[in-house]
């Protein structure tokens, strides 16, 4: 058996290796058209940032490395042009020229290459992309060599604000600017309002809602980058407005596409050609919550995509069930996480969902150095599956949202959460995990216990006299900063004060977390009024009020 494997990255290295492990005698060819296979792309822009200083700790395996452990003939340098599906041939030209090489099955793994807008101006040599690790090193060089002041990233993705946050700690001044209103597509504008705040703290420019129409020179010789809104001057542009499926190759040879270019395959990684599979970043994946297909170029699907490959190839039956998302991404100091759907994605498949907003501690809150973690979790009204998460904090993020992206793979409900039993000492965790807090909160909701409103339920309320508006929270905490219309009554003096509220009207309520609004609403519940909690509390409505007021009156910090 012969297979030859197009693209040396993720899915395309781990489906080589799969079958090395499969079938000692197979004749395997992988084929890289750039320099480097195996590599750390998600590492680039802390190369860039100087936070990994060696060049050669990105590169997982060597063209050579490979070949000695796996007996694999790798082929750098050598780009595959033309597929002939009939004939089962592969036109390849490599260092030497051009040549056909046959195949018994063949593995597409090309990837996506980074989106470059027809705007003016792009050509210029201060303007880089970064997918490879020669885009790394030249954008490295050019700091290096030039000692930038200001830079522009073009886009707020993963890869956008991974390269502002780096630019930063490579000394530059940088400036991220996003069509939409918040940075980081997956996650909600709610929660993107926490990674604002923050990034805007540690120095970070955010121009939102506006777009690149040009770069050109500036007039003292460095760039001008003309926005739909405004202007900013830089010393060096990065493009990171995403990224597209690289499969001209695939089009060509008369394989199967989506209307946006990705390959379409079943459940087996299978193309529309036989003996043809494809994996990773190009093709098309149903989305596991929803059903629905999608595009999510992720590097854990992919390497799970090219064992896929490899085991259908070798007569063991295994299948892609889908991808959920589940992506983390480091902010400064703070850790940004998410799993499953998020809001836009629920509505667009027609899911009847609700939402809790929660927000504790990583550990116990006696033990130092505790931060709090900052949850939002989507839910089936029906029947309280858990259909997305997202969260923002400083420690035991990720481990939080691994279990929560556990649980979304598993089908789990609210009220599995509220079993969970995971790892608690007072370093690590608190015997109540805010993933178990999250299950109580959401079950209380769905069994009636209380009644939730959301931080965009809020303006909307009457000031008029016909609810209670109550802000339960200290007097203290009241002086400090409060909503409009809520007048104070701490939680611990509302059942000497009970009789002077009216049970005939609704009450709704707020603290600073929700935690102790929520104890307020079970005390008048239990004389006769109806309740209504704001999740998320104070903490969370001030932090996305503050951030869309911020954004109704932007600033540009150059040009």
């Amino acid at each position: 058996m012969k297979v030859i494997i197009i693209g040396g990255v993720a899915g395309g290295a781990s489906a080589a290796a799969r079958l090395r492990r499969l079938d000692e005698q197979a004749e395997i060819v992988l084929l890289e058209r750039g320099p480097h296979i195996s590599f750390a792309n998600c590492g680039l822009p802390y190369y860039v940032g100087g936070v990994i200083t060696d060049r050669a700790a990105l590169t997982l395996q060597t063209p050579e490395s490979f070949r000695r452990r796996f007996g694999i003939d790798v082929r750098v340098n050598s780009e595959a042009v033309a597929i002939d599906t009939a004939a089962k041939t592969v036109t390849v030209q490599g260092p030497d020229g051009s040549y056909t090489e046959a195949y018994d099955s063949l593995i597409l793994s090309p990837g996506a290459a980074p989106v470059v807008p027809p705007l003016p101006g792009l050509d210029d040599p201060r303007v880089f992309t970064l997918r490879t690790i020669p885009d790394a090193v030249r954008i490295r060089e050019y700091i290096d060599a030039n000692r930038p002041k200001r830079a522009v990233v073009v886009g707020g993705g993963y890869i956008g604000v991974e390269m502002a946050e780096n630019l930063v700690h490579a000394g530059v001044k940088t400036a991220i600017v996003e069509l939409s209103d918040h940075l980081i597509a997956p996650l909600d504008y709610d929660m993107a309002c926490e990674v604002h705040q923050y990034a805007r703290s540690q120095g970070l420019d955010l121009i939102l809602k506006n777009g690149v129409q040009a770069v050109e020179p500036a007039p003292d010789g460095s760039l001008r980058v003309r926005l739909n809104n405004g202007a900013l001057d830089a010393d060096l542009v990065i493009l990171s407005v995403g990224v597209r499926p690289d499969t001209a190759l695939a089009k060509a040879a008369g394989l199967e596409l989506t209307a946006k270019g990705c390959i379409v395959v079943d459940s087996h990684m299978r193309t529309s050609a036989p003996g043809v599979y494809a994996v990773g970043d190009a093709v098309q994946v149903t989305d596991l919550v929803t059903g629905q297909p999608g595009f999510v170029p992720l590097a854990g699907p992919a390497n799970k995509q090219g064992r896929i490959a490899a085991d259908n190839i070798c007569g063991i039956a295994s299948e892609y069930k889908g991808t959920q998302g589940s992506s983390v991404l480091k902010v400064f100091g703070m850790t940004v996480a998410m799993t499953g759907v998020n809001e836009r994605a629920a509505k667009a498949a027609g899911l009847d969902y609700d939402k809790m907003y929660t927000f504790n501690n990583s550990h116990a809150a006696y033990y130092p150095g505790a931060s709090g973690i900052s949850m939002k979790v989507l839910y089936e009204k029906a029947t309280g599956r858990i259909l997305g998460a997202q969260l923002a904090g400083f420690e035991g993020v990720d481990k939080r949202c691994d279990v929560l992206a556990t649980a979304i793979r598993a089908g789990m409900t609210a009220a599995d959460l509220t079993e969970l039993e995971l790892c608690y000492a007072p370093p690590y965790g608190s015997a109540k995990d805010p993933v178990n807090y999250a299950g109580y909160a959401i079950e209380n909701a769905r069994a009636g216990l209380v009644r939730t409103l959301h931080w965009h339920d809020v303006a909307a309320l009457p000031r008029d006299g016909s609810v209670t508006l109550l802000d339960v929270r200290t007097p203290a905490e009241y002086a400090a900063g409060h909503i409009d219309g809520f007048a104070n009554l701490p939680l611990d003096e509302l059942r000497q004060h009970i009789g002077r509220l009216d049970p005939a009207k609704p009450v709704f309520l707020h603290c600073h977390s929700g935690l102790r609004s929520y104890l307020a609403c079970r005390i008048l519940a239990g004389h006769g009024f109806t309740c209504y909690n704001l999740t998320g509390g104070y903490r969370f409505y001030r932090l996305v009020a503050g951030e869309t007021k911020a954004a109704e009156a932007p600033c540009y910090p150059a040009g």
